[in-house]
């Protein structure tokens, strides 16, 4: 008996030791499958010209969406929304025409704020005319209700049917004190998107975020670039979600003149960082029309999907979202085509490799994953927000997003930055795996800009799903800090979004394909375990995700 059971046991081993042997063996050959010239091939054919900037109902929507279908057939994956690889996403396009004035009433005198000067608008709402008048001006702090934090601007006032005018950013901004929220590290309730959907939910007729350029993360002018021309929403017809009449931006100097004429100074301010801080009316009355041009159409979202062997009802998903600007305002070349060659034809094509990868691997995996190319990311994440609230596959069984927006098209790099690090597990699966390519975590350069909020990864964080935004910090191999810094700093300054943003063949694209196989491992690991990942504790999600199990 001692013989045969040392026999099987030494079975086992040998066996153990070979199924090992040939794991690893397989896992550094589908490694080793990721490919640069694949992964340019698709960069350069998603960011051409001919493509027109991929911007959602032209000609190069249609171009981007049947390439990334046709990819996806060819590759051999199965369709990802029953018999079809498309999610059509309803979307209405809002072109708001406002008065050059904003008319202010106070008893201290009355006063007009100028349009694009002082204050910008916009509005989700598809209504012909959209108007205050005479609507009662209510100061609310950060407009933010955090119960976890024990906050509650909103308490004791109502503001239904008025404008409410609130602070950028979270409570306790700039004071050092990271006993406040985060600290100086932005949270949902920070983001300008969350108190437009607080006040909404307060009744408020209207919102008006007070700009400052150190909490809002960017100066002033990028809102005038960006907010009063037209804008695309989500189609909410039928829907009962409250929404604002009107939303928007005024200046720091505008904001002064209407304290100064409600008999307030920055003392009020300072105040509204205590969770004592009461909202206070301003006894002014703002009256404005703004004239509205809607048009409806369909967007597209590109799904595909790979069955899990062994668990085939849970579910990670894979996005990256491939529009961008179109056409639009001439640079200084004369150029008005913004490929978006980085942002994101980038992301589309990691996502296509990565699809390829899974694909052609010998490990098949035991979970189901989801390549999911959304639209609308640039518009306002609207792809995976309608993916969100009309999921193909059940959010309480998707076990985590996982999400590509922009590829390293230089060297690798030493170091891996997490985007609001602290969030949930899928950041501990990062650094182990990290440490396999002999890399470290770095923090964010800028926390306070809340960037976890601003791609796509964000819609499937706010119904509970963990997901992850990660890349290749500033630490260039051989190189340095400074050397990556200066790479990102002439990026942003030279090429994002602007027509310079095109491909460029002098990319090696070295340190793309190594976050590449990091998000593969990644991706690999969570397919072929039992284990879920979960929020850690103080993330403002957690509580949404224990609700759905």
């Amino acid at each position: 008996m001692k013989k045969i059971f040392l026999y099987f046991l030494c079975a086992g081993i040998t066996i153990t030791y070979f199924a090992c042997k040939q794991s690893n063996t397989n896992s550094d050959q589908d490694l080793s499958a990721f490919n640069k010239d694949s992964l340019a091939q698709h960069i350069k054919m998603l960011a051409s010209d001919s493509f027109q900037g991929r911007k959602p109902f032209s000609a190069g929507e249609t171009k981007a969406v049947e390439y990334i279908q046709n990819t996806f057939k060819n590759l051999g994956l199965e369709s990802g929304n029953g018999n079809s690889f498309i999610q059509d996403v309803p979307l209405v396009e809002i072109a708001p025409n406002p008065d050059a004035v904003m008319k202010v009433h106070s008893a201290k005198g009355n006063f007009d704020l100028q349009k694009t000067t002082d204050f910008v608008v916009s509005t989700s709402n598809p209504d012909s005319l959209v108007s205050l008048n005479n609507e009662e001006l209510i100061f609310v702090g950060y407009g933010v209700v955090a119960p976890e934090y024990n906050w509650n601007d909103y308490a004791g006032i109502d503001v239904k049917g008025k404008v409410v005018l609130v602070l950028v950013n979270d409570p306790g901004f700039g004071t050092d004190d990271t006993t406040i929220f985060k600290g100086n590290t932005m949270t949902y309730y920070g983001r300008w998107t969350y108190k437009y959907e607080e006040a909404a939910r307060q009744g408020a007729k209207a919102c008006l975020i007070i700009h400052n350029t150190k909490a809002a993360s960017y100066p002033f002018s990028v809102v005038q670039n960006s907010w009063g021309s037209s804008n695309l929403y989500l189609d909410k017809r039928g829907s009962t979600e409250p929404r604002l009449a009107l939303q928007g931006w005024v200046s720091a100097d505008a904001a002064k003149k209407l304290f100064a004429a409600a008999g307030k100074d920055t003392s009020l301010i300072v105040s509204a960082n205590k969770n004592t801080f009461k909202a206070i009316s301003f006894n002014e009355k703002v009256s404005l029309n703004v004239k509205v041009k809607a048009t409806y159409n369909l967007s597209h979202n590109v799904i595909a999907k790979i069955t899990g062997t062994k668990r085939p009802e849970e579910y990670i998903i894979y996005t990256a979202h491939w529009d961008h600007f179109g056409i639009g305002k001439k640079d200084e070349k004369g150029d008005s085509i913004y490929n978006g060659a980085l942002d994101n034809a980038s992301g589309a094509a990691a996502l296509l490799e990565m699809a390829r990868v899974f694909k052609q691997s010998k490990n098949k995996p035991e979970r189901t994953i989801i390549f999911l190319s959304v639209t609308a990311e640039e518009q306002g994440l609207l792809g995976s927000a309608y993916y969100a609230a009309h999921p193909v596959y059940p959010l309480n069984k998707t076990v985590a997003n996982i999400n590509m927006d922009g590829i390293n098209p230089a060297e690798k790099t030493n170091d891996i930055t997490i985007t609001g690090a602290g969030q949930n597990d899928l950041e501990d699966y990062v650094t182990e795996i990290g440490k396999t390519q002999g890399r470290y975590i770095a923090p964010e350069a800028h926390p306070e800009a809340g960037h976890y909020y601003r791609s796509d990864h964000f819609s499937f964080a706010k119904v509970g799903v963990p997901a992850l935004d990660c890349s290749g910090g500033i630490d260039v191999v051989g190189k340095g800090k400074d050397y990556g810094k200066k790479l990102a700093d002439d990026y942003v300054a030279n090429r994002y979004h602007r027509p310079a943003d095109e491909f460029d063949p002098k990319w090696t694209f070295n340190g793309g394909l190594q976050d590449m196989q990091l998000l593969f491992l990644v991706g690999k690991k969570l397919a072929n375990e039992t284990t879920w990942p979960q929020w850690k504790a103080g993330s403002e999600f957690k509580a949404i995700r224990d609700k759905s199990k």
